[in-house]
């Protein structure tokens, strides 16, 4: 049995029609799927694009490494110019991957 009862059909102009489906392809829904979130007054946000896993698995890395970085100075009390360096190094690699995919 269906879960799904009942049929609504809506008449839209051309150009309702064309911003229903582009807001419905940016949010990664089919047409149908994004009226039923829009109705229950779901928060519907843009599908992130293809670009941000990767993204965030750089990051994450970076990250770790800059956490290391931060241990390794704690432990010994000092941390050399070359691993500031390279710290510095990693978060401008950060930035442009970011800028990249904006």
């Amino acid at each position: 049995m269906r879960k799904k009862n009942h049929f609504v059909g809506v008449r839209l102009s051309e150009e309702e029609y064309r911003h229903l489906t582009r807001q419905s392809q940016l949010a990664g829904m089919t047409v149908s799927t994004f009226i039923r979130q829009a109705v229950m007054d779901v928060h519907i946000r843009p599908r992130p694009p293809d670009a941000y896993a990767p993204l965030l698995r750089e990051l994450s890395a970076i990250g770790n490494n800059v956490n290391q970085i931060a241990h390794w100075a704690n432990a010994r009390g000092s941390v050399s110019e070359e691993e500031i360096k390279r710290a510095a190094e990693l978060i401008r690699t950060a930035w442009r991957l970011v800028k990249e995919t904006l």
